[in-house]
């Protein structure tokens, strides 16, 4: 029985689980530049946020493979897609995980995108972590996969990369890859599994 109450008491200081905030700084050598953050939600990832620096319209934003953003953002990789899957828009069914769709760039005293959703599906822990890899502003409008050629399935024929950043670390500052850092779900599974253990070798 005592085994299990130090299990629970070695267990519960992690509880509280801090929410991990992410940040890119899009620049390019033209004049965009934007801030980007990433903070974890109930729903997966809020990503807020506004780029300066180009005419009005819309234009394909995802995040890359590598977080090698040298001039032109041409190291960046492909898409992140761990899956292999084809290429589509944040709410297709199939996409790849770096798939965010397209940001309006409208003119208010000057043209701005302001940028604000929710993604279930990229992370910042865990096979989706997209820490260190990289944000990427592209030439032109993102098809979603709707082109109906073969570089539609690929990269929505998006275009060159204009503004690239690297995702990286905001909050919170201790290291999380730390001894306690925990995904809340394996942390609430494995609490309720020694709680329910604990209760049933007390009757």
């Amino acid at each position: 029985m005592w085994s299990y109450i130090i299990a629970i008491i070695c267990v519960l200081p992690y509880a509280k689980g801090e929410t991990r905030v992410a940040i890119a700084h899009l620049q390019s050598q033209q004049s965009v530049t934007g801030q980007i953050e990433f903070t974890e939600s109930a729903k997966g990832l809020h990503i807020q946020g506004v780029i300066v620096g180009l005419p009005p319209g819309a234009y394909g934003f995802h995040v890359h493979e590598f977080g090698d953003v040298r001039p032109g953002c041409n190291e960046a990789g492909r898409h992140f897609n761990p899956e292999g899957s084809t290429h589509g828009g944040r709410e297709s069914k199939v996409r790849h995980v770096g798939d965010l769709g397209n940001v309006l760039f409208v003119n208010r005293q000057g043209a701005s995108a302001t940028v604000d959703i929710e993604d279930s599906i990229l992370t910042l822990r865990g096979v989706n972590n997209i820490l260190g890899r990289s944000l990427v502003l592209h030439q032109n409008q993102d098809d979603l996969g709707l082109g109906g050629n073969a570089t539609s399935l690929t990269t929505g024929n998006s275009g060159p990369r204009i503004a690239c950043g690297v995702i990286g670390l905001k909050s919170p500052t201790e290291p999380w890859n730390a001894a306690g850092s925990i995904a809340p779900s394996v942390l609430l599974f494995t609490t309720s599994l020694t709680l329910f253990t604990l209760r049933w070798k007390l009757l």
